[in-house]
């Protein structure tokens, strides 16, 4: 079963770009990568660019709203994802505990719904 895990913390949190132990950081980020890929958990992954990159897009009675920024107003942001392939929640939670931000953010888990085909 795939599991969708949604990391986040607020912006400043954790070390930053420029940071003496940044390099230290991406480099767990990169283990943790490698070690989702080796034991072939790994679907997909990636980091999203900053918060101020996004945009919403809501449609209300036909009418399109777009607005600058996230869809919701709090301290933490969705920073970045990893799809993987799990045998169960367990398992999921534990490569949750391993994402580096988990430390000083939060990892949301949630399973890929299976949709019936036409």
């Amino acid at each position: 079963m795939q599991y969708l895990l949604m990391i986040y913390s607020a912006q400043n949190a954790g070390p930053q770009p420029g940071d003496e132990d940044f390099a230290e950081f991406m480099g767990e980020y990169f283990a943790f990568t490698r070690e989702t890929q080796d034991r072939q958990a790994f679907v997909a992954g990636d980091a999203l660019e900053d918060v101020d990159t996004a945009t919403t897009v809501r449609v209300r009675e036909g009418k399109v709203d777009i607005t600058d920024g996230p869809f919701a107003e709090t301290k933490e942001v969705l920073g970045g994802y990893y799809l993987l392939e799990c045998q169960n929640l367990d398992e999921a939670i534990e490569w949750a505990c391993k994402i580096p931000s988990a430390r000083f953010g939060s990892v949301e888990i949630r399973p890929i719904m299976t949709l019936p085909a036409e």
